[in-house]
């Protein structure tokens, strides 16, 4: 395929049609290796820019007479957003996905034959049809097929925490359309999933793109599950009262329940999971990108190519399954590069569930043993003593230094030499699994352990034992900690149907002494207020800096209510979120310099030609009454 020519100036593009004046991190490099032809890899950070990566190479591609680019996207409501933001910035760009009509379909493919359009966003159940593979067949012949990029392509990957199935056949891409350059990309990719998305796409000759995971605006705070609803309430109350949230629950019906609770203390909240009718959760959806300040209670069926960058905190109140899956869940925070949070509380169940439903899966010994290392590396995170973005870091093979943002570098915890008690804990469940000749649950054991007297203990004879009441000097919450510290360890399994616990083989070395362990006190999480800490990673202490909103004077203020009010009519005219029209980094870079001509307005970051030609006299005209 011809390369092109130098005359097209992927930087006059990025400026002109996106409105920045420079490139972030890799996309310079990705997008010039793009332009000119190369397959690419690119694992970017949500909030990273993953999108230009590919629209730029696409419409410098469209311009030197190389036809379209097609994008495997997986959710239709990332299409309908990318492409409504392409068309905001004059990009002709279409998406085949189930909201069209016959009609609408036959329009699209239409332009898409003939040629009008850049961008095109469909499905990958849409990719792989006979009828679009022949029209795909017919531009390639012609000369005409430019780019084919994949999105979220975590998805194609067996390892990947979010298998899509149809993503497997995207492999016969590669032969059909040879020449064509492909780019694929995702948010998260641990060292499995990226050799599988790399064997699975054909993609063995692509440049590796790999930008730091960091996301130094996210503070992370995992806190021990005491009263999650209590906990939730005061999280949101202190800290995020009115913003824009996603929490996340397990069960359908903890969903539709939290969501029904939070309603009824006074939030805006609405639930999502796949059980919930179509229409339904299209209106949930599109209400969350929309409305400003709407709490999105939800399973990981929601989430995943959102691009509401103005989502303040994410919440979880179940484990997730592993490390890429609560990066990716933490990262739809603070996609504007704002401070977010991403606040986490979990318990002994938690722990006991996530081995549970590993162990009890179909999946094969292979899978199952990698599940269980994803797992325990999330566990590990959760009851660190030291740096949350470290161990974080470090999992996808990143060094760090203490970021000086998370809930341990403001607040150290409290540790403690628990090797005693976690002795007392191993002899209590070899004792009673002796006696009764099968295991027991957490909740009996500490019975045992603090010689607390029970139908259940006198029943099984366990008042007899050697170890009822060697731990009454810790209280009940403690031993669960210990407990569930034990099973994070390793030296602890939970078996069976009703979460027995049994010895793991290092549990041998604990009991003779061999192993030291130390563990967190528990405590309750220490108010914040509304002020936020933002640093690099590897600074190791923590500088005030409050999002770009906060640092507006009194007249800046001003400026920027009357700016968002004006961009919610506009967005509303348009159908469009607000969000499409002016993000509110660009509206705040406007209320704090006030710009009073059109060459002004055009050096804001985010005026492109085409939103300054469609808006930029009323966006004077609204800065200009402001305070009359």
């Amino acid at each position: 395929m011809p390369t092109v020519p130098e005359s097209v100036d992927t930087f006059a593009i990025l400026h002109e049609v996106f409105g920045y004046t420079a490139f972030r991190g890799h996309q310079a490099a990705i997008v010039e290796h793009v332009t000119q032809g190369g397959d690419a890899l690119v694992l970017m950070p949500t909030g990273g820019g993953k999108s230009l990566c590919y629209q730029v190479p696409a419409i410098a591609r469209h311009r030197a007479g190389q036809g379209v680019t097609v994008v495997v996207s997986p959710l239709i409501a990332l299409m309908h957003d990318q492409v409504g933001a392409l068309d905001e910035a004059g990009v002709p760009a279409a998406f085949l996905n189930s909201t069209l009509d016959i009609a609408g379909v036959q329009a699209v493919e239409r332009d898409l034959l003939a040629g009008r359009l850049v961008l095109l966003y469909a499905a990958p159940e849409r990719i792989t049809h006979p009828r679009f593979l022949a029209m795909l067949d017919s531009l390639h012949e012609r000369g005409k097929l430019s780019l084919i990029a994949i999105d979220e392509a975590h998805c194609v990957s067996q390892w990947g925490h979010d298998f899509r199935e149809e993503y497997l056949q995207l492999d016969m891409l590669a032969e059909r359309y040879a020449g064509v350059p492909r780019i694929a990309l995702t948010a998260t990719a641990d060292d499995h999933t990226r050799a599988d998305i790399v064997h699975r796409l054909s993609l063995e000759g692509a440049q590796p793109f790999i930008s730091s995971f960091d996301r130094p605006n996210i503070r992370y705070s995992i806190v021990e599950k005491d009263n999650a609803r209590t906990q939730l309430l005061r999280f949101i109350r202190d800290e995020h009262d009115g913003d824009a949230g996603i929490v996340y629950c397990q069960s359908r019906k903890k969903v539709e329940d939290t969501a029904d609770w939070l309603r009824a203390e006074g939030f805006s909240a609405l639930p999502y999971h796949a059980g919930l009718d179509a229409d339904v959760r299209r209106l949930h959806q599109d209400r969350f990108l929309r409305e400003e300040g709407i709490v999105m209670v939800a399973t990981v069926a929601f989430g995943m190519g959102i691009d509401k960058p103005d989502v303040r905190f994410v919440a979880h109140l179940d484990l997730p399954k592993n490390i890429e899956g609560y990066y990716q869940e933490t990262g739809r925070g603070g996609r504007d590069g704002e401070p977010a949070d991403a606040w986490m509380t979990y318990g002994l169940a938690d722990v006991v569930n996530q081995r549970r439903m590993i162990d009890e899966s179909t999946a094969g010994d292979d899978f199952k043993r990698l599940q269980r290392a994803k797992l325990d590396a999330l566990l590990a995170m959760a009851e660190s003593l030291d740096c949350r973005r470290v161990r974080l870091l470090s999992y996808f093979g990143e060094d760090s230094q203490p970021c000086g943002n998370c809930d341990n570098c403001l607040h150290p915890p409290a540790r403690w030499d628990a090797t005693e008690a976690a002795r007392m804990a191993l002899s209590c469940i070899y004792r009673c699994h002796q006696h009764s000749g099968f295991g027991f649950g957490a909740g009996h054991l500490i019975d045992v352990l603090r010689g607390v007297s029970t139908d259940k203990t006198r029943q099984r004879g366990h008042e007899g034992l050697s170890t009822f009441g060697i731990g009454k000097q810790l209280g009940e919450p403690q031993w669960r900690g210990v407990i569930r510290q034990l099973i994070a360890l390793g030296h602890v399994v939970s078996e069976g149907e009703y979460n027995t616990l049994a010895l793991a083989d290092s549990a041998r070395a604990v009991l003779k002494g061999e192993v030291v362990i130390e563990l967190r006190e528990p405590r309750e999480p220490t108010p914040r207020g509304r002020g936020r800490t933002k640093t690099s990673s590897g600074t190791g202490s923590a500088s005030r800096v409050p999002g770009i909103v906060a640092t507006l004077d009194v007249d800046g203020q001003a400026r920027f209510a009357a700016l968002k009010s004006w961009r919610a009519e506009v967005a509303k005219e348009h159908n469009l979120p607000a969000y499409i029209v002016f993000n509110d980094a660009t509206l705040a870079q406007m209320a704090a310099e006030a710009p009073s001509s059109l060459d002004e307005l055009a050096g804001i970051s985010g005026v492109g030609t085409k939103k300054l030609d469609a808006y930029g006299r009323d966006i004077l005209r609204v800065l200009d009454n402001v305070g009359f």
